[in-house]
C-alpha cells in the first residue's frame, strides 16, 4: 500500500518541526494512537487503536527516525504488531516554507498481513488517508494555537520593551528637571562702580 499526499499548515515551520518531533504531541493529534514514549535518540514505542472495515484491535509498534535535516525533513520507519496482524512502513516528509505558512510533502508505503490485510486494498487505503487526515487537521489545530501563543508572547515583550523605554525616558526628563530645580541660579556679579 502507498500513500502520498500534500498539507499546507497555518504555522511557521519551526513551530510545525517541533509538533513533528514531539512525541507527545503527535500521540495526542493521532486517532487511536496511545502510550508513545522515547525509548532512545529518535527511537519511539507506541500503540495504535485501528478499525477498518470489520477488522479491528490494537497494534503495538517501534518507530525509528532517520536522516534528519532539521527544520526541514526526516524519514520514518514503523514495525507493529497485533490481533489484527501487522504492519511494516516507510515514508518520509518535507516541510517548505510559504511566508507563514508551511507546505509539507509527504509519502510512503507499508506492508500490512494477517486479519487485517483480509479487507481489501481499497478499503485500507480509504481508512489510511482518513487517519492521516484528522492527525493532520488536528496538529494544524495545534500548531495554530502555539503561532498564536508565540505572537501574543512577542507582542507583550515589544510593549513592555516600549514600556520600559517611555518610563526610562520620562524618568531621565524628570531628572533634569529636578536638576535645574534644585540648582539655583548664581546670582551676578556686581559690577564694581567707578567715580572719578
Amino acid at each position: 500500500m502507498d500513500v502520498q499526499g500534500e498539507y499546507t499548515f497555518d504555522a511557521p515551520r519551526d513551530i510545525v518541526w517541533n509538533a513533528l518531533r514531539d512525541i507527545d504531541v503527535l500521540a495526542q493529534v493521532m486517532p487511536g494512537g496511545e502510550d508513545f514514549s522515547e525509548v532512545g535518540e529518535n527511537q519511539y514505542t507506541g500503540s495504535l487503536k485501528i478499525k477498518v472495515g470489520p477488522v479491528q484491535g490494537k497494534f503495538k509498534g517501534d518507530i525509528q527516525l532517520s536522516d534528519i535535516v532539521e527544520p526541514e525533513s526526516y524519514n520514518i520507519a514503523v514495525d507493529g504488531k497485533g490481533a489484527p496482524g501487522f504492519v511494516k512502513a516507510t515514508g518520509g516528509l518535507k516541510l517548505t516554507e510559504q511566508g507563514e505558512q508551511t507546505h509539507m510533502a509527504y509519502e510512503g508505503t507499508a506492508q500490512v498481513g494477517g486479519r487485517i490485510a483480509s479487507v481489501g486494498q481499497r478499503l485500507m487505503d480509504t481508512s489510511a488517508k482518513a487517519i492521516i487526515r484528522q492527525s493532520l487537521e488536528a496538529l494544524n489545530e495545534y500548531v495554530k494555537f502555539q503561532a498564536a501563543s508565540a505572537q501574543a508572547t512577542q507582542a507583550a515583550e515589544t510593549a513592555d520593551v516600549a514600556e520600559a523605554a517611555e518610563a526610562a525616558e520620562a524618568a531621565e526628563e524628570s531628572s533634569v528637571a529636578a536638576a535645574e530645580v534644585a540648582a539655583p541660579v548664581a546670582p551676578k556679579p556686581e559690577m564694581p562702580t567707578y567715580t572719578p
